[in-house]
C-alpha cells in the first residue's frame, strides 16, 4: 500500500476560485487483467473528482481510499492545476466535435476528457517516472539542476510510487536529459499516485 496524500496537500495551490486539479480512481488491465473493460483498453474509470481546496481533498481521502481498496484501482491526481472556465469551453468544442463526428455515445465522457488535456498554463508540471527503486535520485536531480535549461530551481518532489518513484519537476529542456537518461519516461501531463493499495 503506498499513500502519498501528505506528499501531494503541499504541492496544491489555489490562486482563485476557477482552479482545480484532477483526480482519478483508475483501475487499470495491468493490476486486474481480467477485470477492466474501459473506454481504453489499459483503464477504467471508477470515479473523477475536480478538487478546489486543500481541505475538499482531505475530507474525500477516505472515501477515494475506499474506492481504491474495494475495485483495487489506483487514486491519481494531475499536478497541473485546471481552469473550470477553460474545461468547460473545452468541454463545448468537445462534444461540438463528436456531435460532427456521430459519436454520441462519447459526449458523457466530454468533461472528463477537457479535464484530462486542459491544464492552466502559469504552473506546469512534470513527472519524471523512474521504475527502478534503488536507482540515485540525486544524480538524476543534480543532473537536471546543473546540465538541463535553464539551470537551477527545477526540482519539487519525489512521490513513491508501485515500481520505483515519480520526480516532479518544473519543465525544462529535455534533449541534454534524454542523452543521458534515455530509459526514463517524462510525461509532461499525466497524473502521479495519491494512493495505491
Amino acid at each position: 500500500m503506498i499513500d502519498n496524500f501528505n506528499l501531494i496537500y503541499p504541492l496544491l495551490n489555489f490562486d482563485s476560485e476557477d482552479d482545480f486539479y484532477f483526480v482519478q480512481i483508475l483501475q487499470r488491465k495491468k493490476d486486474n487483467p481480467n477485470n477492466v473493460h474501459g473506454s481504453n483498453n489499459s483503464s477504467r474509470l471508477i470515479k473523477a473528482y475536480y478538487i478546489s481546496s486543500v481541505d475538499s481533498l482531505k475530507r474525500l481521502k477516505e472515501e477515494m481510499i475506499h474506492l481504491a481498496d474495494y475495485f483495487n484501482a489506483r487514486v491519481g491526481i494531475n499536478l497541473n492545476k485546471r481552469s473550470y472556465y477553460k474545461t468547460a469551453f473545452h468541454t463545448m468544442q468537445t462534444i461540438a466535435n463528436q456531435m460532427s463526428n456521430k459519436d454520441f455515445k462519447n459526449v458523457r465522457s466530454a468533461y472528463n476528457t477537457s479535464c484530462g488535456v486542459c491544464n492552466v498554463n502559469d504552473d506546469k508540471r512534470w513527472i519524471l517516472d523512474v521504475d527502478e527503486k534503488g536507482r540515485k535520485t540525486n544524480d538524476i536531480i543534480l543532473f537536471i539542476e546543473r546540465e538541463c535549461e535553464p539551470i537551477g530551481n527545477k526540482y519539487i518532489t519525489i512521490i513513491p510510487s508501485k515500481q520505483g518513484f515519480h520526480i516532479i519537476t518544473k519543465p525544462f529542456n529535455l534533449s541534454v536529459f534524454k542523452k543521458e537518461y534515455p530509459d526514463i519516461e517524462v510525461h509532461k501531463n499525466n497524473p502521479t499516485n495519491i494512493y495505491i493499495p
